[in-house]
């Protein structure tokens, strides 16, 4: 799918508050996925569409998450969380994008996962980072992204994970999991 049609699809499903973000988030993907050696086209169409079900109604979305059998645990915590997954597949049966790669990078950009691939962490730091956003230690993610990936992702989920502690919210555990795994992951990578 090209662009512009993929774009016409995304913007009737967002505000357009919403889709100033998403553009940026497409422009910043490109970006990243060119630096890091990621597959271009398909950083493009996740980061057009990570945001797809952002504005769906909660029980829409509540009601999809136990019909398509998604992970439980998920209406245990904050419906932010919900338009990933439930974009992830409403994407595939609405618009008709069947690649696994691209709807998993939309599946795990909110919350990450453990092993996440180099397109999913291209989406979820294109997310964070993009140039719209401008928020405490945004621009310590936005640096270490110049070099390194898995930094970046490693600094997004902490900052996500202290902001969440602080206002006393439930932390989604595959967070800490993917926290975890990445952090592992760039501490094995420094010994050798």
């Amino acid at each position: 799918m090209d662009r512009d049609k993929a774009l016409r699809i995304v913007k009737k499903q967002l505000t357009e508050k919403r889709y100033v973000h998403t553009i940026g988030v497409m422009e910043t993907a490109i970006e990243l996925a060119d630096r890091f050696h990621v597959d271009r086209d398909k950083a493009e169409l996740a980061a057009i569409f990570h945001d797809y079900a952002k504005f769906r109604n909660k029980e829409e979305m509540r009601q999809c998450i136990i019909d398509q059998k998604m992970p439980h645990d998920l209406l245990l915590h904050h419906e932010e969380l919900w338009h990933a997954p439930v974009g992830a597949y409403l994407v595939k049966k609405e618009v008709g994008i069947s690649d696994e790669e691209i709807l998993e990078a939309i599946r795990c950009h909110t919350s990450g996962k453990i092993n996440m691939s180099q397109l999913d962490k291209v989406i979820y730091v294109a997310d964070y980072i993009e140039p719209n956003r401008d928020f405490p230690g945004v621009e310590v993610v936005r640096d270490s992204a110049k070099t390194s990936l898995d930094i970046a992702v490693v600094q997004a989920m902490k900052n996500t994970i202290l902001f969440l502690l602080t206002r006393n919210q439930p932390i989604y555990p595959n967070t800490f999991h993917a926290y975890n795994d990445m952090m592992m992951k760039v501490k094995e990578r420094k010994l050798q």
